[in-house]
């Protein structure tokens, strides 16, 4: 893509209501623009981003026998009763409103609800079970406090996939399978070296559930981590008795601030039987579904990779989620000898923003480089045309070299 056919521009400054590192810097590129605290709209290039990031949970989720759905973001009153959450004095970030004949109705704030009321009508036996259905949708929370950016809206892109089984063994062995499929992720979208499966309180049904907390100074939440067995725990449940339990003394913990990127809990029962979401066993009996519960944050997730690995000059994206793998910078009057080199680089299907803007100086485009963070960088220059050929640096090194354009290109197809 040519950068003068983006319709977004760098700024010098974000909003200075803005105190976000991460909101700050996504502004700044040009990825997303800020409608009001806690609500931003995701532009061209952080819409690239975005469906990385969720092209990689899909396939995570798909291969632990995940399928994707679509579920609506207005909710009926009436389904939420069932479960007491349609109370305000429950549930205290709804944002609801009236259709024209005066119905009232809601906007998702979580999903356990609507896909109970909606299985129900396709499972009658155990042969029907385990279901693993998921989706990214927008979810809405009326948050007093929407301060951290990207990390904590008011409106926000998520992926949560919920389990359906015939009891508790059939849905603790998909557990595994699912703390498994979240280190992944955070493995490809760059944050595993951060991030950690944190223990967490597991409510009615389970004695822990399960957070991935990032490490990060931008983070709300406190976890107590033991370094050198990996193990970490939410400040919430760091008793004497859950460290007996995990075999961690209490000197060899660090306490450190954390993002959290995601959860996984053991529902049970909780949300099957209010909808009376039962299947009959092999021997005739109805019994209830067992159900769990797991979510990922896709725009939180993208504002902790900004957070976490973004440097003094600006954004540094893992080669995964960058919007491209090269950013392409014609300097002076070069721009026919960059455009030879962008359209050699298309040929063999390697994405590439092209900032063949006039007018604008060396230092500009390089610093605009650097704030918008992608992988890797190409600048054809007097001085690399004299050399023969093209100068190429990554965006997270000091050091740059000159590469025929032969010579790149088998670089970036090994």
């Amino acid at each position: 893509m040519r950068q003068t056919q983006l319709f977004t521009k760098t700024k010098k400054e974000s909003p200075a209501d803005e105190v976000a590192k991460n909101a700050q810097l996504l502004i700044r590129g040009g990825y997303i623009h800020k409608e009001m605290a806690g609500v931003y709209t995701i532009l061209p290039l952080g819409y690239r981003v975005m469906e990385k990031i969720v092209s990689i949970i899909k396939e995570e989720m798909n291969a632990i026998g995940g399928i994707q759905m679509k579920t609506s973001a207005i909710q009926t009153k009436d389904v939420w009763e069932k479960t007491n959450r349609w109370s305000d004095d429950v549930v205290d970030v709804w944002f609801k409103t009236q259709l024209k004949n005066g119905t009232e109705v809601g906007l998702s704030f979580t999903n356990e609800e609507a896909y109970s009321n909606i299985v129900k009508n396709f499972v009658s036996s155990y042969k029907d079970l385990p279901l693993y259905p998921y989706d990214f949708k927008t979810i809405f929370r009326n948050e007093t406090r929407s301060k951290s950016g990207m990390m904590r809206g008011r409106e926000f892109y998520w992926k949560a996939l919920y389990s359906f089984s015939a009891d508790k063994e059939q849905h603790d062995e998909f557990y595994e399978k699912s703390k498994q499929a979240y280190r992944n992720v955070y493995d490809r979208v760059g944050l595993g070296d951060y991030t950690y499966m944190t223990f967490a309180s597991g409510g009615t049904f389970s004695k822990y559930s399960h957070e991935f907390q990032t490490v990060s100074e931008a983070g709300e939440d406190l976890i107590y981590i033991d370094e050198a067995k990996g193990i970490a725990i939410n400040e919430e449940v760091m008793t004497d008795e859950v460290l007996t339990d995990l075999g961690i003394e209490r000197a060899n913990l660090v306490e450190k601030k954390a993002i959290e990127v995601g959860n996984i809990f053991s529902l049970g029962f909780k949300f099957s039987e209010p909808f009376g979401l039962t299947y009959k066993n092999s021997e005739g009996a109805d019994v209830p579904v067992y159900m769990g519960s797991y979510g990922i944050g896709v725009t939180r997730l993208m504002g902790t990779i900004v957070e976490v690995l973004s440097d003094e000059k600006g954004i540094v994206w893992p080669e995964s989620v960058a919007p491209f793998k090269v950013h392409l910078l014609a300097l002076g009057e070069n721009i026919e000898q960059a455009q030879n080199v962008y359209n050699e680089l298309l040929k063999h299907n390697i994405e590439v923003l092209f900032d063949d803007r006039t007018g604008v100086s060396a230092g500009e485009k390089f610093a605009d480089s650097d704030l918008l963070g992608i992988p890797h960088r190409i600048v054809v220059s007097e001085r690399s045309l004299a050399q023969g050929g093209v100068e190429y640096k990554r965006r997270n090194s000091s050091e740059s070299t000159i590469l025929s354009i032969e010579s790149l290109i088998q670089q970036f197809a090994a």
